[in-house]
C-alpha cells in the first residue's frame, strides 16, 4: 500500500497504517484535495495485502475541524448545482471507501473532531477518545442539513435515533464522557495514552485472523440492508468460507497443542 501521499500523513509498519490530516495550525481541516486523496487511498486499501488495520490519528492536539472554511465552504457558495452534487457525492464516496476497504479502522480522537472530521470518526469501526475530545456534527450551524455523508443512516445505529437527532438538529458538541456513555467511543483514555492504546488495539487486530476480520467488516456493512433471514444466511456463507481458511486450522491445532495460534491471514 502506498504511503507517498501528498495531502495527509501516512506511515505503514507491521501491518498497521497510521494516517493523519496534516494542517495542525488550522486544526487539520479537509480540503478538496485531501478528500479526494483519502477516498482513493481507502479504495486502494481494499487490495493491499500489507495493511491489516488503520489508525486515524490526531495531529497537534486535534483530530479535524472538518471542511476548510476558506478552501471549501467559500468556493461552495459560488458553485452550480451540478458542481455541488459532484462535491457531495465525492465526500460521500470517502465514507463508502472507508466502509468498503475491508480493513478495520480505529479513530483516535483528541481535541476538535467536527463536521467531516466527525464523519470520519463515525465511519470508523472503533473510536478511542481523550477527555479533551469534542465531537460535533455541526452542519446545521452552517445552514446545512444534518444528513451529510451518511450521518442520518450511520449515527443512529451507533448511539440511537433520539441522541443522533439531538446532535444533528442542534449541532452541539458531544464531550468524551458523553460519547462513551452513548456508545460512540469504545474507550476514553488519558491524552498521553491515546496513541499507545490505539496502536495496541490495531496490533491485536493485525495479528489476528485478518481474512476473517475483513469478512466481519463486510458483514457489518452489508447486513444493514438485509432482513434477519438474509443476514443469517449471509453469515452462514461467510463463516463457511472462513472455515476453509488455514487460520481456522491453525487455531484448532494450537488449541489442541495448548499453544497460542499464530494467524497468517489465509
Amino acid at each position: 500500500m502506498r504511503s507517498d501521499v501528498k495531502h495527509f500523513r501516512c506511515e505503514i509498519a507491521d501491518g498497521i497504517a497510521q494516517i493523519a490530516l496534516d494542517r495542525p495550525e488550522r486544526k487539520n481541516p479537509l480540503t478538496f484535495e485531501s478528500y479526494a486523496e483519502l477516498r482513493d487511498w481507502f479504495r486502494d486499501l481494499h487490495y493491499a495485502d500489507d495493511v491489516h488495520a488503520v489508525v486515524i490519528m490526531p495531529n497537534g492536539g486535534n483530530f479535524s475541524s472538518g471542511g476548510d472554511v476558506h478552501d471549501i465552504i467559500g468556493p461552495l457558495t459560488r458553485m452550480s448545482m451540478k458542481e455541488l452534487l459532484a462535491f457531495t457525492r465525492m465526500t460521500g464516496d470517502l465514507v463508502k471507501a472507508m466502509l468498503g476497504c475491508g480493513k478495520p479502522i480505529i479513530s483516535a480522537v483528541d481535541g476538535i473532531c467536527a463536521g467531516a472530521g466527525a464523519i470520519m470518526a463515525m465511519a470508523s469501526d472503533l473510536r478511542i477518545a481523550t477527555p479533551d475530545a469534542k465531537v460535533a456534527f455541526l452542519f446545521n450551524r452552517v445552514g446545512l442539513a444534518g444528513c451529510d455523508m451518511g450521518a442520518c443512516a450511520i449515527l443512529p445505529r451507533i448511539i440511537g435515533q433520539g441522541r443522533a437527532a439531538e446532535l444533528l438538529y442542534l449541532g452541539r458538541s458531544m464531550k468524551a464522557d458523553e460519547g462513551h456513555a452513548w456508545g460512540f467511543f469504545n474507550a476514553v483514555v488519558e491524552t498521553g495514552d491515546l496513541e499507545a492504546t490505539a496502536l495496541s488495539m490495531a496490533g491485536r487486530i493485525a495479528s489476528g485472523p485478518t481474512f476473517a476480520n475483513s469478512m466481519t467488516k463486510t458483514m457489518l456493512a452489508q447486513e444493514w440492508s438485509m432482513s434477519l433471514d438474509q443476514a443469517i444466511e449471509a453469515e452462514a456463507q461467510a463463516q463457511a468460507i472462513c472455515m476453509q481458511g488455514n487460520d481456522f486450522r491453525r487455531a484448532y491445532e494450537a488449541f489442541a497443542a495448548k499453544e497460542k495460534p499464530v494467524f497468517e491471514g489465509d
